[in-house]
């Protein structure tokens, strides 16, 4: 009796998920830690979700991290509006909003082939692999040594 319960619960969320109309175009974008999941559908006006939940400018409050993530649109000169649909973890907030706008450029790609070579100039097709270096044994950080005295 309480399996039934249960898969009849299961059946309801499946049905109350949102569905996205059309096609979409997928990708993952990287940067330091964070990775985002990005899914991008053609609509009326452009529109961000991240995260399932918020939208961009409830995600990043940061006018800055915000015009990071649109930038990739605006370069590419796709006439299109589009509904974005995130997925972000890892990483801090301006790596994320890196990632975010890495996404957004590889899905645009699979979109639209003729703005590879505005996106590829503009370095946001290029994974930025600057990776924080790792503590070694002895040291304090990975490079800072303990203060040092003669006697």
């Amino acid at each position: 009796m309480i399996k039934e319960t249960t898969t009849k619960k299961i059946a309801e969320d499946k049905d109350t998920k949102k569905k996205v109309g059309g096609k979409y175009y997928e990708a993952v974008g990287r940067r330091k830690t964070a990775i985002a999941r990005v899914r991008i559908t053609e609509a009326k006006a452009n529109s961000f979700v991240v995260n399932k939940e918020k939208d961009l400018e409830g995600y990043f409050s940061v006018k800055e991290l915000q015009a990071v993530s649109e930038e990739a649109f605006e370069k590419s000169g796709v006439k299109a509006k589009f509904s974005v649909t995130a997925l972000i973890n890892g990483g801090g907030i301006s790596g994320q909003a890196d990632a975010l706008r890495h996404g957004i450029s590889r899905a645009i790609l699979k979109f639209d082939e003729d703005a590879k070579s505005k996106l590829k100039k503009a370095g946001f097709l290029k994974r930025d692999p600057r990776m924080k270096e790792r503590k070694k044994p002895g040291l304090k950080k990975a490079r800072k040594a303990p203060q040092w005295s003669k006697r």
